[in-house]
């Protein structure tokens, strides 16, 4: 049965009387329709007088049981959290360090994906005639032979039309040293988003980050670091300095709801770009394969919505799994996680085109 969260006044929900053996699985939640404010009316609420934001609505997705061969309808819960804001110098810090490799990048995306207008030759039906075709049918016809009708040409105006959401793995091990660095997973994680980011916003193609983690099924943070309608400023760069990584990594419910997200987009291509360091795995799941199926049906429901999922994993073991869970021509494996802030864009300018 689904669970049902019912917003209510104030004198309902102080009325109301508490169900001490209610778990995750009750089947109704009550929920304060307004903010709470102080009985000494300040003007502010108690979440703005202790600087938090009010909680946004927990969404509830299916899950793919390969055992049973079903669906468990509204089995994972989705429960967005608000970004906690970092220093923006250790964005900035990134971009100057790498400098050179974005503005390498910017010209390589700008020069793999013409734009303006574009003619279209040797048509049947078109806008104008194509004189040098229609000389050529010209000659062909003077000289007996029969002639090519495709004398016909259209101009057509070529635009950079698609969105990109890139879907970080925040999970615990994401805090491992690399072998051999001083840094970890999660800082080169970030450097690769920042140089992918600041060439993205050059080139102007819109954009999103977000980022998950989970605790149980009824669990899964999710984080939008940057979202398609929100400019990559200081405010995005802060939130990108602020992600750290925690807790599990269920993944199908995740890519849920960065599908839903990107349904909602009218480009004509979409692509979701997932950068993980393990595979699919939560506390309260003991097989292995329960989640590696589960993540696999959510990339099937993705792809038959018109969107490209795509993964890098810096899991150097991940061959065996990665490949059934995306496809062969739709994950890279990366052996040396040092090389991601190089790989991330290239594979980005290969993917767009």
């Amino acid at each position: 049965m689904k669970q049902v969260r019912k917003y209510v006044n104030l004198m309902e929900f102080a009325n109301e009387v508490d169900v001490e053996t209610a778990g995750d699985d009750a089947q109704e939640i009550w929920v304060l329709g307004t903010e709470l404010f102080p009985y000494e009316d300040l003007g502010v609420s108690y979440n703005q007088s202790e600087g938090r934001e009010p909680l946004i609505a927990p969404v509830h997705y299916p899950e793919w049981d390969d055992q049973l061969q079903l669906e468990r309808p509204a089995w994972a819960t989705v429960q967005e959290r608000r970004a906690k804001a970092g220093d923006v110098a250790l964005i900035d810090d990134i971009i100057t360090k790498h400098r050179r490799l974005i503005g390498r990048m910017k010209y390589l995306l700008d020069a793999m994906q013409p734009q303006g207008v574009q003619r279209l030759r040797k048509l049947e039906d078109g806008d104008e005639i194509d004189l040098n075709a229609a000389l050529s049918s010209l000659v062909d016809l003077r000289m007996g032979q029969p002639p090519d009708p495709r004398i016909m040409m259209r101009s057509v105006r070529k635009l950079r039309d698609l969105s990109v959401l890139v879907l970080l793995d925040l999970s615990q091990s994401t805090n491992d040293t690399v072998a051999g660095q001083d840094q970890t997973v999660l800082s080169l994680t970030r450097q690769a988003c920042v140089l992918l980011a600041d060439a993205i916003a050059k080139v102007g193609d819109p954009f999103a980050i977000h980022g998950f983690c989970s605790n149980g099924r009824h669990d899964v943070q999710y984080w939008r670091f940057k979202d398609f309608h929100q400019p990559y400023d200081d405010t995005a760069k802060a939130r990108l300095a602020g992600m750290s990584g925690q807790l599990s990594t269920r993944m199908g419910a995740a890519l849920r709801h960065a599908t839903a997200a990107l349904k909602a987009r009218r480009s004509a291509k979409k692509l979701l770009l997932v950068i993980t360091d393990g595979e699919p795995a939560d506390v309260d799941v003991r097989d292995p394969q329960y989640l590696r199926h589960d993540t696999k049906k959510a990339v099937e429901e993705a792809t038959r919505h018109g969107i490209l999922p795509y993964c890098m994993s810096l899991d150097p073991r991940a061959d065996p799994y990665v490949s059934r869970i995306f496809g062969a021509r739709r994950c890279m494996v990366i052996d040396k996680v040092e090389r991601l802030p190089e790989k991330l864009p290239l594979l980005y300018a290969g993917l767009t085109l």
